[in-house]
């Protein structure tokens, strides 16, 4: 419930990314919709421009801990993605959230962020090596330009406390714990 408070708050009002679909309570499927400018293949083999990308988010049953099921619903030609799904295994942390996924995902799109070193697709991947002059194909910031209360609330919250260590007196810092005599047994 942290997740959709946080992307709510992140994504209001901002045109590039919206939350289009969401099913379960709490949720544990999103489709977002992206406005943002990537690349696809025609089906004359074309590599074309497309202005809106769909990705479907799948929240696995060991999330966060395990990285979430994505897969785009619309074309996209990069090192990352393929019809099945879009490799967030280099990247996902169980601290990472899901708001940072989606903006890193967008990122992926625009070819802001892309790795040749480990592709799901390996002609996107010679392409982007032999066409990095032309990227980013969207140059424009992908994040919200600033966050607002309640989402800085939320990711306070996310956060886990900081552990502060104990301050105890100097003689007992000091002393070995393994040099007190130890008594196994008593003999009668």
């Amino acid at each position: 419930m942290l997740d959709e408070e946080m992307l709510q708050a992140l994504l209001r009002d901002w045109p590039l990314i919206q939350i289009t679909e969401k099913a379960g309570i709490p949720t544990e499927i999103y489709r977002f919709t992206y406005n943002l400018r990537g690349l696809y293949v025609s089906g004359s083999g074309e590599i074309l421009e497309r202005e809106t990308h769909v990705l479907e988010v799948n929240l696995s049953l060991g999330y966060p801990k395990r990285a979430p099921q994505c897969r785009m619903l619309t074309p996209v030609f990069h090192p990352n993605f393929d019809d099945s799904m879009v490799c967030i295994g280099d990247f996902w942390a169980a601290s990472e959230g899901l708001d940072d996924l989606i903006i890193r995902i967008g990122r992926m799109i625009t070819y802001q962020e892309y790795n040749t070193k480990s592709p799901l697709n390996g002609l996107a991947a010679k392409w982007a090596a032999q066409n990095s002059h032309l990227l980013p194909i969207d140059p424009r910031p992908v994040a919200p330009p600033f966050k607002d209360a309640a989402y800085a609330e939320a990711k306070e919250r996310e956060a886990p406390s900081p552990v502060v260590p104990s301050v105890s007196d100097a003689s007992t810092q000091d002393a070995d714990p393994w040099s007190g005599k130890i008594v196994l047994g008593t003999e009668s």
